[in-house]
């Protein structure tokens, strides 16, 4: 039976759940289903990139307020946008995040739908308990829950004594490849770009991806090699790191650092990102908590190595000898393992490790995962126990 989807995102931005929705979508596409992705867009400029399945827009209100009053009012964007009836036209409604958990929570108490699916990507450590109220509700509230580790199906079934269906994660090798495409040397230039090596940080600065430790081991990194340069893309987020990132600014600040040798690119246009991949020597990855990972599937499929910390959920699909491990809690670790990648004796099979991750992990895999608990869903009936897939 095909399937009319609506997958609902937090954001148009780059961000994991972004990604995984708008390659779900394309995946369930494939294997014969409709989906829709959705997503809040105050400014219009449409999603990061251009989708191979439908995508929606959703109206967004400006607002001036924190975080919290973000969060409600894209969850009140949800809701304004799916209380007609003509947006509604969908067999499975599936959240990606807590935002659009909550609009679906809202949508199904008042009886407009009769059931929802929520992906937990990750949970957030929220000091507002407005926030970790909404948090709590976008889980509590669906009617079947996905993850995409099993580091995360344990946390839900230990906090909310829930099972969660686990799809994985995958990657798209005809974007991501090392094939060069034409962009790297105006990309090269446009960053400033010497003899390197180049150490690429994908995710912005923040706290969780574990920027101020990787700073201090870039420090000891230019100790051997002093024409190395530290690239740190992305970070586009709703939530508030700002505090997070004055940190990081005095720190390399007060650093012996010169001009040039850390570039904080900020978001780039995604056409930009694999030849972003390419240019670089290595992925500096230490983040302190993932869902999954996904940029270093993306590494991989570019043909970089990369440094990871050794804790779930990398340690879930990536083995002993996939990527330079690190402790990320420990700056001189993370020094040893960038070190160990750049290594010419090493850096060849780590290369051809991450060639055999990628191979395991396709998006069409993931989208069919999911179609057991969908179909469950949209018969009415949502599962409480469904077989896991491991990762293919």
């Amino acid at each position: 039976m095909s399937l009319s989807i609506a997958l609902l995102a937090h954001s148009t931005n780059p961000r994991g759940g972004v990604v995984h929705a708008l390659e779900l979508g394309e995946a369930l596409d494939r294997l014969g289903h409709r989906a829709t992705v959705h997503a809040p867009d105050a400014k219009g400029d449409g999603f990061f990139r251009p989708a191979a399945c439908a995508t929606h827009c959703v109206p967004a209100a400006f607002i001036s307020g924190g975080t919290t009053a973000l969060v409600e009012t894209r969850i009140s964007d949800y809701v304004r946008h799916f209380e007609d009836a003509a947006h509604r036209r969908f067999d499975v409604f599936h959240a990606q995040d807590g935002i659009s958990g909550n609009a679906l929570a809202t949508l199904k108490a008042r009886g407009l739908i009769s059931g929802f699916a929520r992906t937990v990507h990750h949970m957030d450590a929220f000091a507002d308990p407005r926030l970790a109220a909404l948090q709590h509700r976008s889980i509590v509230e669906a009617d079947t829950l996905f993850v995409v580790s099993r580091a995360w199906q344990d946390r839900i079934a230990e906090t909310f004594d829930r099972e969660a269906t686990l799809v994985g994660n995958g990657v798209d090798t005809a974007r991501f490849s090392p094939a060069p495409d034409g962009r790297e040397g105006a990309l090269r230039t446009r960053l400033g770009l010497g003899a390197g090596p180049v150490i690429l940080a994908v995710g912005g600065i923040e706290q969780r991806k574990n920027t101020l430790a990787l700073l201090d081991a870039f420090i000891q990194l230019r100790a051997l090699h002093p024409q190395a340069q530290l690239v740190i893309a992305g970070g586009a987020s709703l939530l508030d790191h700002d505090s997070y990132r004055q940190a990081f600014r005095h720190a390399l600040r007060a650093s012996s650092l010169p001009p040039g040798a850390v570039i904080i690119a900020g978001p780039l246009p995604q056409a930009d990102m694999p030849a972003l991949y390419r240019i670089a020597d290595v992925l500096a990855f230490p983040s302190l908590k993932e869902g999954f990972g996904l940029v270093v599937l993306e590494a991989m499929a570019s043909g970089i190595p990369v440094v990871a910390p050794a804790i779930a959920p990398f340690t879930e699909y990536l083995g002993a000898d996939d990527v330079a491990w690190c402790d990320p809690l420990v700056a001189h670790s993370i020094a040893d393992a960038l070190l160990s990648a750049l290594a010419p004796a090493l850096r060849p099979r780590l290369v051809a490790a991450g060639k055999r991750v990628v191979a395991a992990h396709g998006w069409d895999a993931t989208a069919a995962a999911h179609l057991p608990a969908y179909a469950a869903l949209a018969a009415g009936a949502p599962p409480h126990r469904i077989k896991d897939m491991a990762y293919a």
